[in-house]
């Protein structure tokens, strides 16, 4: 077995992205099982978590970014962070309308958000611990789908919305446990 001596930049890199990683495992847990207490209405829980959900994406996306400077370039970070924001805006209109509507929203993000996150891993791929985010992305592409397609059933719940969450969470608890040989530095 050999070992590569990673570069301080993507040793650094890593270990923020592990610690990142790790609470927004922790998060989408949490959220997820909050969520799926109300996901039948739309009551001030469910609204506030919804909103919620996008807002953290944003908080995460802009500490990725901050840590990801010495490796590369944030652009698609910020990328995500604009639709992040555009999105918890658009799903606290959407509340007012139904889940139906809230389904569009979100479905729509999970695609958008799901490509950049593929498309980021993809660039990470040298670091280690990405290919459990670049399986997200394309996870998140396929549900984003499939909540837009939802959103014309006869009786639409945000169960899937809240369903989402617990998968992308583990991505993101097996990609930081990866990730710790990156943050070593080999």
């Amino acid at each position: 077995m050999s070992t590569i001596a990673a570069s301080p930049g993507i040793s650094g890199t890593a270990s923020a992205l592990r610690r990142l990683y790790f609470v927004r495992f922790a998060f989408a847990i949490v959220w997820a099982l909050a969520m799926f207490t109300t996901a039948s209405n739309l009551g001030p829980l469910a609204v506030t978590l919804l909103v919620l959900y996008p807002l953290f994406d944003v908080a995460a996306a802009v500490i990725d970014a901050r840590a990801s400077r010495a490796t590369g370039s944030p652009a698609l970070l910020y990328v995500n962070v604009a639709v992040s924001l555009i999105t918890a805006i658009g799903v606290a209109i959407a509340c007012a309308s139904g889940i139906p509507a809230v389904l569009r929203v979100w479905g729509a993000w999970a695609v958008i958000a799901g490509l950049v996150q593929l498309i980021v891993g993809v660039t990470r791929r040298e670091m280690g611990g990405q290919w459990p985010m670049i399986i997200s992305g394309g996870v998140s592409v396929l549900a984003g789908a499939s909540f837009v397609v939802g959103a014309a059933a006869a009786n639409p719940t945000l169960t899937n919305a809240a369903g989402y969450a617990v998968p992308g969470g583990i991505f993101f608890l097996i990609s930081a446990l990866r990730l710790g040989r990156a943050a070593k530095g080999n």
